[in-house]
């Protein structure tokens, strides 16, 4: 008895401290998103390239792509001033544990088998940055698929930061009904090789 009522405080001290430290990720995190747009222009951009793909009128889907075109800029610019703001948190804060859940102290137990937030958040400005500028001379079609991709890894990035990579796969496949491998093989060959080698994957 007295070893099942051991496991049960530990258990739920080890709760308590994941809660917290997940609930400082959120906040630090949401401080600096704070400051910009980011999220509004993923929703303009992902509910403008559904339209434009449903629109049958050639110089009306043609007006659509351009106005994408500006927020996709916008958006790029706003993330590269994020991820150079987040870049300045200290180490201790930034480290992202590799485990697929949270578990409390990993960081600091497996130095090893965590990653830099702030090195992620430099990969995905400059691969938003890249797919808004077309750099690989893709299709209207193609370059909003593969800037998609990019807008979806950033963000199962930061639900990993701020809860588990667990759980941020099961988000992404819940609001995007999109695997994370998947999208990791939409991104652009560059934002896969530098993103893998951080992570791992």
């Amino acid at each position: 008895m007295e070893i099942l009522t051991l496991t049960a405080l530990i258990l739920f001290g080890a709760y308590l401290i994941k809660s917290r430290d997940q609930k400082r990720r959120v906040a630090l995190l949401a401080g600096h998103l704070g400051n910009y747009q980011i999220e509004h222009l993923m929703e303009k951009l992902t509910e403008g390239y559904l339209r434009c793909l449903g629109e049958d009128d050639l110089e009306r889907r043609e007006q659509i792509w351009n106005l994408l075109a500006t927020s996709e800029q916008t958006l790029a610019s706003q993330f590269s001033r994020f991820a150079a703001e987040f870049s300045k948190v200290g180490e201790a804060d930034a480290r992202v544990s590799r485990f697929p859940i949270a578990l409390p102290f990993a960081q600091a137990l497996f130095p090893g088998g965590s990653f830099d937030m702030r090195e992620a958040l430099a990969i995905h400005a400059r691969g938003i940055a890249d797919a808004a500028a077309n750099v690989q001379q893709r299709t209207p079609r193609d370059k909003a698929y593969m800037m998609s991709a990019e807008l979806f890894l950033m963000q199962h990035t930061c639900h990993w930061f701020c809860r588990s990579k667990a759980v941020a796969s099961a988000r992404l496949l819940a609001r995007h009904k999109t695997s994370y491998a998947q999208v990791l093989d939409a991104v652009s060959p560059a934002t896969r090789r530098a993103y893998g080698g951080l992570v791992g994957d």
